[in-house]
């Protein structure tokens, strides 16, 4: 059975959600299916190409591995390639994300990681108090 599908953490929901081609009226086009990018990979397209961040910014970021991000990072290239080359529409939509609860101080804040917060403690006790005996 394969590994469940890991949310990917996302700051925001892209201000635009479709791109459409023009063409001159003197050429004549044939309506070609959509091209479809997930959230994840806007995303990962926001946050390597136009923002500058790297792979390993990104997948803190993203909560998810740096291979990951190399994967989902090449798929929305050659989407959108897809749609450069081929005169397809770009639609944004879909994919398995959340929204990142803290996503005003990761804008503010450009080294604001998910490690900064939260902090987890482990701490043993024995009958009501701190057990002295740690580890």
């Amino acid at each position: 059975m394969p590994r469940p599908v890991k949310c990917r953490r996302i700051c925001s929901l892209p201000k635009c959600s479709s791109f459409t081609p023009s063409f001159p009226q003197s050429v004549v086009t044939e309506q070609k299916k959509p091209v479809i990018l997930f959230v994840d990979e806007y995303e990962t397209i926001r946050l390597m190409d136009y923002e500058g961040k790297t792979q390993e910014f990104c997948a803190v970021q993203m909560e998810v591995s740096r291979t990951t991000v190399t994967a989902i990072y090449m798929t929305a290239r050659q989407k959108i390639a897809q749609s450069l080359v081929e005169g397809r529409s770009l639609i944004i939509q879909g994919g398995n994300i959340k929204e990142c609860p803290m996503a005003c101080c990761c804008r503010k804040n450009p080294h604001f990681s998910k490690k900064e917060l939260h902090m987890k403690l482990a701490i043993t006790y024995k009958d009501g108090s701190v057990f002295q005996h740690f580890g």
